[in-house]
Protein backbone atom coordinates (compact mmCIF):
# COMPACT_ATOMS: atom_id res chain seq x y z
CA UNK A 1 0.00 0.00 0.00
CA UNK A 2 1.35 3.80 -0.95
CA UNK A 3 0.27 5.57 2.30
CA UNK A 4 -0.94 8.88 1.65
CA UNK A 5 0.60 12.35 2.27
CA UNK A 6 -2.37 13.49 4.21
CA UNK A 7 -5.58 12.53 5.82
CA UNK A 8 -8.71 14.40 6.93
CA UNK A 9 -10.97 12.95 9.71
CA UNK A 10 -13.88 14.78 10.24
CA UNK A 11 -15.79 14.22 13.07
CA UNK A 12 -19.25 16.00 12.56
CA UNK A 13 -20.11 18.58 15.55
CA UNK A 14 -17.36 17.58 17.66
CA UNK A 15 -16.65 19.79 20.41
CA UNK A 16 -13.78 19.75 23.14
CA UNK A 17 -16.12 20.16 25.81
CA UNK A 18 -17.13 16.90 25.31
CA UNK A 19 -13.67 15.39 24.45
CA UNK A 20 -11.39 16.75 26.82
CA UNK A 21 -13.79 15.13 29.39
CA UNK A 22 -13.85 11.53 27.72
CA UNK A 23 -10.14 11.91 27.35
CA UNK A 24 -9.58 12.77 30.91
CA UNK A 25 -11.26 9.77 32.02
CA UNK A 26 -9.26 7.61 29.91
CA UNK A 27 -12.44 6.56 27.00
CA UNK A 28 -10.34 7.86 24.56
CA UNK A 29 -7.21 7.25 25.03
CA UNK A 30 -5.18 7.44 21.93
CA UNK A 31 -6.83 11.05 21.08
CA UNK A 32 -5.42 12.27 24.33
CA UNK A 33 -2.02 11.36 22.60
CA UNK A 34 -2.48 12.59 19.45
CA UNK A 35 -3.40 15.77 20.80
CA UNK A 36 -0.41 15.50 22.74
CA UNK A 37 2.30 15.39 19.99
CA UNK A 38 0.42 17.79 17.23
CA UNK A 39 -1.27 21.20 17.73
CA UNK A 40 -5.13 21.94 18.41
CA UNK A 41 -7.41 24.51 18.35
CA UNK A 42 -10.97 25.82 18.22
CA UNK A 43 -11.82 25.76 15.14
CA UNK A 44 -14.28 28.82 14.32
CA UNK A 45 -17.18 27.60 11.75
CA UNK A 46 -19.54 30.11 9.29
CA UNK A 47 -22.69 31.75 9.67
CA UNK A 48 -25.02 29.40 10.19
CA UNK A 49 -22.51 27.10 12.14
CA UNK A 50 -24.53 24.12 10.28
CA UNK A 51 -23.11 21.07 8.25
CA UNK A 52 -23.58 21.81 4.63
CA UNK A 53 -22.12 25.50 5.17
CA UNK A 54 -19.91 24.38 7.62
CA UNK A 55 -18.04 21.36 5.61
CA UNK A 56 -18.60 23.12 2.20
CA UNK A 57 -16.77 25.57 3.68
CA UNK A 58 -13.73 23.25 4.81
CA UNK A 59 -13.13 21.81 1.61
CA UNK A 60 -13.42 25.48 -0.07
CA UNK A 61 -11.16 27.56 1.69
CA UNK A 62 -14.56 30.15 1.62
CA UNK A 63 -17.40 31.25 2.81
CA UNK A 64 -21.06 30.70 1.80
CA UNK A 65 -21.47 34.06 -0.44
CA UNK A 66 -17.99 32.80 -2.48
CA UNK A 67 -19.07 29.35 -2.82
CA UNK A 68 -23.12 29.25 -2.80
CA UNK A 69 -24.14 26.61 -0.03
CA UNK A 70 -26.10 28.31 2.94
CA UNK A 71 -28.54 25.46 4.39
CA UNK A 72 -29.66 21.76 3.74
CA UNK A 73 -31.86 23.81 0.97
CA UNK A 74 -31.35 26.11 -1.95
CA UNK A 75 -33.77 29.05 -2.56
CA UNK A 76 -34.27 28.61 -6.18
CA UNK A 77 -33.66 32.44 -7.19
CA UNK A 78 -33.22 35.51 -5.41
CA UNK A 79 -36.85 36.57 -5.50
CA UNK A 80 -37.84 33.10 -5.42
CA UNK A 81 -40.19 31.86 -2.41
CA UNK A 82 -38.69 28.12 -3.56
CA UNK A 83 -36.82 26.21 -1.89
CA UNK A 84 -34.69 22.60 -2.76
CA UNK A 85 -32.29 20.49 -1.14
CA UNK A 86 -28.71 21.36 -1.62
CA UNK A 87 -26.49 18.86 -3.76
CA UNK A 88 -23.72 19.44 -4.94
CA UNK A 89 -24.17 21.14 -8.19
CA UNK A 90 -24.76 24.31 -5.36
CA UNK A 91 -21.06 24.11 -4.77
CA UNK A 92 -19.44 26.88 -7.30
CA UNK A 93 -15.94 26.77 -5.98
CA UNK A 94 -12.76 24.14 -6.61
CA UNK A 95 -12.69 22.23 -3.34
CA UNK A 96 -9.53 20.34 -2.52
CA UNK A 97 -10.90 17.22 -3.98
CA UNK A 98 -10.77 18.77 -7.56
CA UNK A 99 -7.83 21.14 -7.06
CA UNK A 100 -5.51 17.97 -5.83
CA UNK A 101 -7.08 16.09 -8.85
CA UNK A 102 -5.94 18.81 -11.40
CA UNK A 103 -2.35 18.40 -9.93
CA UNK A 104 -2.58 14.63 -11.00
CA UNK A 105 -2.86 13.39 -7.35
CA UNK A 106 -5.69 10.82 -6.31
CA UNK A 107 -8.09 11.46 -3.83
CA UNK A 108 -10.95 9.39 -1.74
CA UNK A 109 -13.47 11.40 -0.02
CA UNK A 110 -15.89 9.23 2.22
CA UNK A 111 -19.46 10.56 3.63
CA UNK A 112 -18.63 14.29 3.12
CA UNK A 113 -22.09 16.08 2.62
CA UNK A 114 -22.98 18.14 -0.57
CA UNK A 115 -21.07 15.14 -2.93
CA UNK A 116 -23.92 13.88 -4.54
CA UNK A 117 -24.14 14.05 -7.16
CA UNK A 118 -20.51 12.53 -6.74
CA UNK A 119 -18.08 14.89 -8.22
CA UNK A 120 -15.55 13.84 -10.96
CA UNK A 121 -12.45 13.38 -9.42
CA UNK A 122 -8.96 11.60 -9.87
CA UNK A 123 -9.76 8.69 -7.35
CA UNK A 124 -13.13 7.56 -5.24
CA UNK A 125 -16.19 9.39 -3.34
CA UNK A 126 -18.63 7.53 -1.60
CA UNK A 127 -21.03 10.54 -0.92
CA UNK A 128 -22.60 11.33 2.55
CA UNK A 129 -24.88 13.64 4.42
CA UNK A 130 -28.33 13.07 3.53
CA UNK A 131 -27.71 10.54 0.66
CA UNK A 132 -30.89 8.06 0.52
CA UNK A 133 -29.79 4.28 0.40
CA UNK A 134 -31.08 3.28 -2.69
CA UNK A 135 -29.49 5.91 -4.67
CA UNK A 136 -26.18 5.45 -3.29
CA UNK A 137 -24.71 2.70 -6.39
CA UNK A 138 -25.47 5.81 -8.33
CA UNK A 139 -23.78 8.42 -6.15
CA UNK A 140 -20.45 6.14 -6.16
CA UNK A 141 -17.39 7.62 -8.38
CA UNK A 142 -16.33 6.11 -10.36
CA UNK A 143 -18.68 4.04 -11.85
CA UNK A 144 -18.51 0.56 -10.64
CA UNK A 145 -17.23 1.67 -7.42
CA UNK A 146 -20.23 0.67 -5.64
CA UNK A 147 -20.56 -2.95 -6.80
CA UNK A 148 -17.33 -3.68 -5.31
CA UNK A 149 -17.88 -2.03 -2.20
CA UNK A 150 -20.86 -4.35 -1.84
CA UNK A 151 -18.68 -7.40 -1.52
CA UNK A 152 -16.82 -6.15 1.49
CA UNK A 153 -17.95 -8.36 4.61
CA UNK A 154 -20.75 -6.81 6.39
CA UNK A 155 -21.55 -3.85 3.84
CA UNK A 156 -24.87 -2.38 4.18
CA UNK A 157 -26.32 0.55 2.35
CA UNK A 158 -28.94 1.15 4.21
CA UNK A 159 -26.88 1.72 7.19
CA UNK A 160 -24.11 3.66 5.56
CA UNK A 161 -26.07 5.98 3.73
CA UNK A 162 -29.63 6.48 5.10
CA UNK A 163 -32.16 3.96 6.05
CA UNK A 164 -35.61 5.63 7.61
CA UNK A 165 -36.44 1.80 9.38
CA UNK A 166 -33.15 2.18 11.42
CA UNK A 167 -31.83 6.71 11.60
CA UNK A 168 -35.98 7.93 12.07
CA UNK A 169 -35.38 8.44 15.93
CA UNK A 170 -36.78 12.00 16.57
CA UNK A 171 -35.01 14.03 18.59
CA UNK A 172 -37.76 15.26 20.71
CA UNK A 173 -39.78 12.60 21.72
CA UNK A 174 -37.86 9.56 21.18
CA UNK A 175 -39.13 6.44 23.15
CA UNK A 176 -37.45 5.68 25.78
CA UNK A 177 -36.82 2.09 24.78
CA UNK A 178 -35.36 3.29 21.16
CA UNK A 179 -32.48 5.25 22.89
CA UNK A 180 -30.29 2.11 22.89
CA UNK A 181 -30.70 0.82 19.55
CA UNK A 182 -30.20 4.15 17.89
CA UNK A 183 -26.77 4.55 19.65
CA UNK A 184 -25.71 1.26 18.84
CA UNK A 185 -26.48 2.23 14.93
CA UNK A 186 -24.51 4.86 14.96
CA UNK A 187 -21.49 2.94 16.49
CA UNK A 188 -21.92 0.25 14.13
CA UNK A 189 -22.37 2.79 11.49
CA UNK A 190 -18.76 4.62 12.20
CA UNK A 191 -17.31 0.91 12.15
CA UNK A 192 -19.09 0.55 8.37
CA UNK A 193 -17.81 3.55 7.03
CA UNK A 194 -13.74 2.66 8.34
CA UNK A 195 -14.06 -0.63 6.70
CA UNK A 196 -14.62 1.19 3.68
CA UNK A 197 -11.75 3.30 4.20
CA UNK A 198 -9.37 0.29 4.99
CA UNK A 199 -10.42 -1.29 2.01
CA UNK A 200 -9.99 1.95 -0.29
CA UNK A 201 -7.11 2.91 1.22
CA UNK A 202 -5.16 -0.51 0.35
CA UNK A 203 -7.01 -1.28 -2.59
CA UNK A 204 -7.12 1.98 -4.33
CA UNK A 205 -4.18 4.67 -2.89
CA UNK A 206 -4.57 8.01 -2.80
CA UNK A 207 -2.49 11.01 -1.79
CA UNK A 208 -5.79 12.84 -0.27
CA UNK A 209 -7.65 11.08 1.99
CA UNK A 210 -10.77 12.16 3.81
CA UNK A 211 -13.83 10.43 5.60
CA UNK A 212 -16.38 12.06 7.89
CA UNK A 213 -17.94 10.31 11.08
CA UNK A 214 -21.07 11.57 11.56
CA UNK A 215 -22.36 9.77 14.82
CA UNK A 216 -20.88 12.27 16.93
CA UNK A 217 -23.17 15.17 16.13
CA UNK A 218 -26.13 12.75 16.06
CA UNK A 219 -25.25 11.84 19.86
CA UNK A 220 -25.05 15.61 20.49
CA UNK A 221 -28.56 15.94 19.54
CA UNK A 222 -30.41 13.60 21.51
CA UNK A 223 -27.67 12.58 24.37
CA UNK A 224 -26.08 15.70 25.17
CA UNK A 225 -27.11 15.39 29.12
CA UNK A 226 -26.09 11.96 29.26
CA UNK A 227 -22.11 12.99 27.88
CA UNK A 228 -22.28 16.58 29.66
CA UNK A 229 -21.38 16.21 33.67
CA UNK A 230 -23.36 19.20 34.44
CA UNK A 231 -26.79 17.92 32.80
CA UNK A 232 -26.03 14.40 34.23
CA UNK A 233 -28.77 13.07 37.03
CA UNK A 234 -27.39 13.13 40.48
CA UNK A 235 -29.50 9.51 41.03
CA UNK A 236 -29.40 8.44 37.62
CA UNK A 237 -31.61 5.29 36.97
CA UNK A 238 -30.62 1.67 35.55
CA UNK A 239 -31.56 3.25 32.21
CA UNK A 240 -30.06 6.32 32.14
CA UNK A 241 -26.88 4.81 33.61
CA UNK A 242 -27.16 2.09 30.09
CA UNK A 243 -27.41 5.19 28.01
CA UNK A 244 -24.50 6.70 29.59
CA UNK A 245 -22.66 3.43 28.91
CA UNK A 246 -23.64 3.33 25.09
CA UNK A 247 -22.49 6.79 25.00
CA UNK A 248 -18.54 6.18 26.21
CA UNK A 249 -18.92 2.85 24.45
CA UNK A 250 -19.44 4.92 21.20
CA UNK A 251 -16.33 7.09 22.21
CA UNK A 252 -14.42 4.66 23.15
CA UNK A 253 -14.76 2.65 19.60
CA UNK A 254 -14.42 6.39 17.80
CA UNK A 255 -11.39 6.56 19.19
CA UNK A 256 -10.12 2.92 18.38
CA UNK A 257 -11.22 4.05 14.93
CA UNK A 258 -9.08 7.27 14.88
CA UNK A 259 -6.38 5.14 15.75
CA UNK A 260 -6.48 2.55 13.20
CA UNK A 261 -6.74 5.54 10.40
CA UNK A 262 -3.52 7.46 12.26
CA UNK A 263 -1.83 4.09 11.95
CA UNK A 264 -2.22 2.74 8.71
CA UNK A 265 -1.69 5.97 7.47
CA UNK A 266 2.19 5.53 8.20
CA UNK A 267 4.56 7.86 10.24
CA UNK A 268 5.34 10.39 7.31
CA UNK A 269 1.29 10.94 6.58
CA UNK A 270 -0.16 14.79 7.69
CA UNK A 271 -2.99 14.05 10.03
CA UNK A 272 -5.83 16.65 9.81
CA UNK A 273 -9.08 16.38 12.49
CA UNK A 274 -11.61 18.79 12.50
CA UNK A 275 -15.00 19.27 12.78
CA UNK A 276 -17.61 21.30 10.35
CA UNK A 277 -19.08 22.98 13.97
CA UNK A 278 -19.31 22.72 17.81
CA UNK A 279 -21.96 21.42 20.29
CA UNK A 280 -23.95 22.80 23.66
CA UNK A 281 -27.06 22.26 25.53
CA UNK A 282 -30.32 23.70 24.52
CA UNK A 283 -34.02 24.51 26.53
CA UNK A 284 -35.44 27.33 24.60
CA UNK A 285 -36.73 27.71 21.15
CA UNK A 286 -37.35 30.90 19.14
CA UNK A 287 -40.33 30.44 17.44
CA UNK A 288 -39.58 33.16 14.99
CA UNK A 289 -42.31 32.89 12.29
CA UNK A 290 -44.64 33.68 14.98
CA UNK A 291 -42.43 36.82 16.51
CA UNK A 292 -42.96 38.09 12.69
CA UNK A 293 -46.53 37.59 12.70
CA UNK A 294 -46.81 39.06 16.53
CA UNK A 295 -44.78 42.39 15.24
CA UNK A 296 -46.62 42.74 12.13
CA UNK A 297 -44.34 41.16 9.74
CA UNK A 298 -46.04 38.30 9.11
CA UNK A 299 -49.49 37.09 8.11
CA UNK A 300 -50.54 33.87 8.03
CA UNK A 301 -53.19 32.50 5.24
CA UNK A 302 -56.57 32.22 6.51
CA UNK A 303 -57.80 28.17 7.53
CA UNK A 304 -58.79 27.03 3.92
CA UNK A 305 -54.82 27.52 2.57
CA UNK A 306 -54.03 23.82 2.85
CA UNK A 307 -51.74 22.50 -0.06
CA UNK A 308 -53.59 21.19 -2.68
CA UNK A 309 -52.16 19.10 -6.55
CA UNK A 310 -52.96 22.86 -8.02
CA UNK A 311 -50.32 24.15 -5.88
CA UNK A 312 -46.55 24.23 -7.30
CA UNK A 313 -44.72 21.57 -5.40
CA UNK A 314 -41.45 21.45 -4.43
CA UNK A 315 -41.13 17.56 -3.10
CA UNK A 316 -41.30 18.12 0.16
CA UNK A 317 -44.18 19.78 1.47
CA UNK A 318 -43.59 19.79 5.11
CA UNK A 319 -40.75 22.35 4.64
CA UNK A 320 -42.89 24.33 1.99
CA UNK A 321 -45.53 25.32 4.50
CA UNK A 322 -44.21 28.79 4.06
CA UNK A 323 -45.54 28.80 0.79
CA UNK A 324 -48.72 28.19 1.16
CA UNK A 325 -49.40 28.82 4.33
CA UNK A 326 -48.50 33.08 4.58
CA UNK A 327 -50.73 35.31 3.05
CA UNK A 328 -47.84 36.76 0.50
CA UNK A 329 -50.33 40.04 -0.33
CA UNK A 330 -49.64 40.95 3.70
CA UNK A 331 -45.96 39.41 4.85
CA UNK A 332 -43.07 41.29 4.42
CA UNK A 333 -40.62 39.02 6.41
CA UNK A 334 -40.58 35.38 6.90
CA UNK A 335 -38.36 32.61 7.79
CA UNK A 336 -38.58 29.52 5.10
CA UNK A 337 -36.09 26.89 7.45
CA UNK A 338 -35.20 26.19 10.70
CA UNK A 339 -31.53 25.21 10.09
CA UNK A 340 -30.91 28.55 8.53
CA UNK A 341 -31.82 30.87 10.92
CA UNK A 342 -32.52 33.18 8.82
CA UNK A 343 -35.06 36.30 7.91
CA UNK A 344 -35.92 36.80 4.09
CA UNK A 345 -37.67 39.60 3.27
CA UNK A 346 -40.32 39.64 0.68
CA UNK A 347 -39.62 42.58 -1.73
CA UNK A 348 -41.70 41.74 -5.15
CA UNK A 349 -45.41 41.84 -4.31
CA UNK A 350 -47.23 38.21 -5.91
CA UNK A 351 -47.31 39.60 -9.22
CA UNK A 352 -43.86 39.94 -10.04
CA UNK A 353 -43.95 44.19 -9.63
CA UNK A 354 -41.41 45.66 -7.79
CA UNK A 355 -42.87 46.41 -4.20
CA UNK A 356 -39.85 47.82 -2.20
CA UNK A 357 -37.21 50.18 -2.76
CA UNK A 358 -33.76 49.88 -1.83
CA UNK A 359 -34.42 52.47 0.55
CA UNK A 360 -37.00 50.70 2.09
CA UNK A 361 -35.34 47.39 2.00
CA UNK A 362 -32.49 49.21 3.81
CA UNK A 363 -34.59 50.78 6.52
CA UNK A 364 -36.67 47.57 7.24
CA UNK A 365 -33.39 45.23 7.55
CA UNK A 366 -32.38 48.41 10.11
CA UNK A 367 -35.82 47.89 11.89
CA UNK A 368 -36.32 44.61 11.93
CA UNK A 369 -32.34 43.90 13.58
CA UNK A 370 -32.77 46.65 15.86
CA UNK A 371 -36.71 44.97 17.13
CA UNK A 372 -34.83 41.53 17.08
CA UNK A 373 -32.27 41.96 19.66
CA UNK A 374 -34.96 43.48 22.04
CA UNK A 375 -36.53 39.53 22.19
CA UNK A 376 -36.33 38.24 25.61
CA UNK A 377 -36.85 35.25 27.41
CA UNK A 378 -39.81 35.57 29.37
CA UNK A 379 -38.51 33.35 32.39
CA UNK A 380 -35.05 35.47 33.26
CA UNK A 381 -36.07 38.85 30.80
CA UNK A 382 -32.74 38.24 29.14
CA UNK A 383 -32.19 39.07 25.50
CA UNK A 384 -32.79 35.35 23.40
CA UNK A 385 -31.42 37.19 20.18
CA UNK A 386 -27.19 37.79 20.53
CA UNK A 387 -26.92 39.28 17.31
CA UNK A 388 -28.27 39.59 14.02
CA UNK A 389 -26.02 39.57 10.96
CA UNK A 390 -27.01 41.58 7.61
CA UNK A 391 -26.62 39.42 4.22
CA UNK A 392 -24.31 42.03 2.62
CA UNK A 393 -21.95 41.72 6.03
CA UNK A 394 -22.06 38.24 6.61
CA UNK A 395 -22.65 36.75 2.66
CA UNK A 396 -20.50 39.21 0.95
CA UNK A 397 -20.23 37.55 -3.08
CA UNK A 398 -21.14 36.28 -6.04
CA UNK A 399 -23.35 34.21 -4.13
CA UNK A 400 -25.01 36.73 -1.45
CA UNK A 401 -28.39 37.13 -3.16
CA UNK A 402 -29.51 33.51 -2.72
CA UNK A 403 -28.79 33.57 1.31
CA UNK A 404 -31.14 35.22 4.30
CA UNK A 405 -31.66 39.07 4.03
CA UNK A 406 -30.78 38.66 8.19
CA UNK A 407 -29.34 35.74 9.96
CA UNK A 408 -30.03 35.45 14.23
CA UNK A 409 -27.25 34.28 16.73
CA UNK A 410 -29.33 32.94 19.63
CA UNK A 411 -28.82 33.03 23.52
CA UNK A 412 -27.27 29.63 24.91
CA UNK A 413 -27.87 27.59 21.70
CA UNK A 414 -31.70 28.53 21.50
CA UNK A 415 -32.93 27.00 18.71
CA UNK A 416 -35.20 27.98 15.90
CA UNK A 417 -38.96 26.89 14.94
CA UNK A 418 -41.05 28.35 11.87
CA UNK A 419 -43.80 27.29 13.09
CA UNK A 420 -46.74 28.71 14.74
CA UNK A 421 -47.23 29.01 17.99
CA UNK A 422 -49.00 31.80 20.84
CA UNK A 423 -45.74 33.24 21.99
CA UNK A 424 -42.33 33.40 20.40
CA UNK A 425 -40.10 32.13 22.64
CA UNK A 426 -40.39 28.45 24.93
CA UNK A 427 -38.62 25.99 26.91
CA UNK A 428 -37.98 22.53 26.01
CA UNK A 429 -38.94 19.90 28.99
CA UNK A 430 -35.79 18.59 28.96
CA UNK A 431 -32.29 19.68 27.62
CA UNK A 432 -30.75 18.23 24.07
CA UNK A 433 -28.21 19.43 22.06
CA UNK A 434 -27.18 22.04 19.91
CA UNK A 435 -24.81 23.22 17.10
CA UNK A 436 -21.88 25.87 18.48
CA UNK A 437 -19.97 27.98 16.30
CA UNK A 438 -16.75 26.59 18.25
CA UNK A 439 -15.92 23.21 16.58
CA UNK A 440 -12.12 21.50 16.92
CA UNK A 441 -9.07 21.83 14.93
CA UNK A 442 -6.17 19.48 15.40
CA UNK A 443 -3.25 18.43 13.19
CA UNK A 444 0.13 16.03 13.43
CA UNK A 445 2.85 14.71 11.41
CA UNK A 446 5.97 16.18 9.57
CA UNK A 447 6.63 19.52 10.16
CA UNK A 448 3.78 20.23 12.38
CA UNK A 449 4.24 21.38 15.60
CA UNK A 450 4.37 19.10 18.87
CA UNK A 451 2.18 19.67 21.91
CA UNK A 452 1.44 23.25 20.86
CA UNK A 453 -2.43 24.89 21.81
CA UNK A 454 -2.89 27.22 19.14
CA UNK A 455 -5.72 30.15 19.49
CA UNK A 456 -8.25 30.22 17.34
CA UNK A 457 -8.55 29.01 13.80
CA UNK A 458 -11.14 29.63 10.90
CA UNK A 459 -12.71 27.03 9.20
CA UNK A 460 -11.76 28.28 6.15
CA UNK A 461 -8.08 28.03 6.99
CA UNK A 462 -8.27 23.95 7.11
CA UNK A 463 -8.11 24.03 3.21
CA UNK A 464 -5.08 25.91 2.50
CA UNK A 465 -3.15 23.95 5.26
CA UNK A 466 -4.20 20.60 3.35
CA UNK A 467 -3.13 21.84 0.11
CA UNK A 468 0.47 22.80 1.89
CA UNK A 469 0.31 19.68 3.23
CA UNK A 470 0.19 18.08 -0.63
CA UNK A 471 3.13 20.55 -1.46
CA UNK A 472 0.15 22.24 -3.54
CA UNK A 473 -0.59 26.45 -3.92
CA UNK A 474 -3.23 27.76 -2.49
CA UNK A 475 -5.35 29.77 -5.12
CA UNK A 476 -5.39 32.92 -4.53
CA UNK A 477 -9.70 33.71 -4.29
CA UNK A 478 -9.36 31.49 -1.15
CA UNK A 479 -10.31 33.21 2.27
CA UNK A 480 -8.77 31.02 4.35
CA UNK A 481 -4.76 31.07 4.95
CA UNK A 482 -2.19 28.49 5.47
CA UNK A 483 -1.75 28.54 9.85
CA UNK A 484 1.53 29.14 10.16
CA UNK A 485 1.39 28.82 13.91
CA UNK A 486 0.74 25.11 13.57
CA UNK A 487 4.22 24.74 11.73
CA UNK A 488 7.23 24.35 12.92
CA UNK A 489 9.78 26.90 11.35
CA UNK A 490 12.46 25.20 9.98
CA UNK A 491 9.45 23.47 7.95
CA UNK A 492 8.24 26.94 6.69
CA UNK A 493 12.04 27.79 5.59
CA UNK A 494 12.95 24.95 3.80
CA UNK A 495 8.85 24.69 2.12
CA UNK A 496 7.40 28.43 2.38
CA UNK A 497 3.41 28.35 1.68
CA UNK A 498 2.81 29.16 -2.61
CA UNK A 499 0.02 30.94 -3.76
CA UNK A 500 -1.22 30.91 -7.44
CA UNK A 501 -3.86 32.79 -9.14
CA UNK A 502 -7.63 32.09 -8.45
CA UNK A 503 -10.98 33.53 -9.43
CA UNK A 504 -14.69 32.96 -8.78
CA UNK A 505 -16.25 30.31 -10.79
CA UNK A 506 -19.56 30.84 -11.84
CA UNK A 507 -20.44 27.11 -12.18
CA UNK A 508 -20.48 24.40 -10.25
CA UNK A 509 -17.17 22.55 -10.28
CA UNK A 510 -16.36 18.65 -11.66
CA UNK A 511 -19.99 17.71 -10.68
CA UNK A 512 -21.25 14.77 -12.37
CA UNK A 513 -24.02 14.85 -14.32
CA UNK A 514 -25.14 11.35 -14.98
CA UNK A 515 -27.38 11.40 -12.09
CA UNK A 516 -30.21 13.91 -11.72
CA UNK A 517 -32.04 15.65 -9.30
CA UNK A 518 -33.51 14.32 -6.22
CA UNK A 519 -36.37 11.82 -7.04
CA UNK A 520 -39.17 12.26 -5.01
CA UNK A 521 -39.23 9.50 -2.89
CA UNK A 522 -35.31 10.55 -1.98
CA UNK A 523 -36.78 13.99 -1.07
CA UNK A 524 -38.88 12.94 1.05
CA UNK A 525 -36.32 10.62 2.64
CA UNK A 526 -34.20 12.93 3.43
CA UNK A 527 -37.22 15.24 4.74
CA UNK A 528 -37.73 12.01 7.44
CA UNK A 529 -34.12 12.55 8.39
CA UNK A 530 -34.05 16.03 8.96
CA UNK A 531 -36.91 16.09 10.84
CA UNK A 532 -35.67 13.85 12.99
CA UNK A 533 -32.68 15.32 13.73
CA UNK A 534 -34.45 18.52 14.58
CA UNK A 535 -33.51 21.14 11.71
CA UNK A 536 -36.98 20.36 10.05
CA UNK A 537 -40.39 21.11 11.87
Amino acid sequence: MTAPKTVLIGLDGATFSILDPFMARGVMPFLREFLGRGVRAPLRSVVPALTPPGWTSMMTGKRPGQHGVFDFFQKESPESQYFRIADSNDVHSETIWSLASEQEQRVTALNFPITYPAPIVNGCVVPGGWMPWRQLRLGCHPPGLFDRLKTLPGFSARELALDMALEEKAIEGCAVEEYADWITLHTRREQGWLELLVYLMREEPADLVGIVFDGVDKLHHLCWRFMDPAFQSPEPSAWELEITRLCEQYFRQLDEIIAEIVTLAGPEATIVMASDHGGGPTSEIFYINAWLEQAGYLSWADGNSSPTDSLPQLGFRQLARHVYKLDWGRTVAYAATPSSQGIHIVRRSPDGGNSMSDGEYRRLQAELREALLRVEDPINRRPIITEVRLREDEFFGPYESLAPDLSVGLADGAVVSILEADMPVKRRPEVLGSHRAAGIFAASGPGIRAGVSLDELSIVDVAPLILYSLGLPVPGDMTGRVPLEAIEPAQLSLRPPRSVDGSPSTQPIHAATSVGAWDAEAEETVMKRLRALGYVD
